[in-house]
């Protein structure tokens, strides 16, 4: 079972996701299902799939039916250690929300701004963020991307999320 680790920048903090249930892995994905971390009304549980390829982290964020409320997409750095089975996903800040009635919401570019205006992220991660970002709005824009990742997960777990 790997350790998985999310460092945010803003607010500064390492969060250990080792708990999320592990459904699938391989060299271009890491599937997980959770509860979150801190209690919500809305979200009761979510699956993740991160694109290791990509940079990628994609959750379907679900109520306590289990139903799609949104997919949420995170860009991430992704760190791999061999030697311990530890992945870190490093939170490049930049978010995506898709609503189940398409529409797009982009999130924290300001945040991004500021993280690299006060040294927290490099260059190359200011550019590895806005370029995984477009990539990914492009991907969006252009197909059905919640549609693909649904696929994905139904494919590797078995698990079904509607979209």
């Amino acid at each position: 079972m790997p350790r998985i680790y999310r460092i945010r920048y803003i607010p500064s903090e390492t969060i250990d996701l080792s708990s999320d249930r592990l459904l699938y892995r391989d060299e271009n994905y890491l599937i997980t299902e959770w509860e979150p971390i801190k209690p919500r009304d809305d979200v009761k549980y979510g699956i993740s799939c991160v694109f290791l390829n990509k940079g990628w982290k994609i959750s379907a964020f679900m109520n306590e039916r289990k139903e799609l409320m949104y997919w949420y997409c995170d860009i991430v750095d992704i760190e791999y250690n061999k030697e311990t089975d530890t992945f870190f996903l490093y939170d490049l800040l930049t978010d995506i929300r898709i609503m189940p009635d398409g529409r797009v919401e982009v999130f924290d570019l300001d945040e991004l701004a500021t993280a690299f205006e006060s040294d927290l992220i490099t260059d190359r991660q200011l550019y590895m963020s806005l370029r995984q970002s477009n990539e990914l709005l492009r991907l969006i824009y252009s197909a059905d991307m919640p549609g693909a990742v649904s696929h994905i997960i139904k494919n590797y777990t078995g698990i079904g999320v509607e979209v």
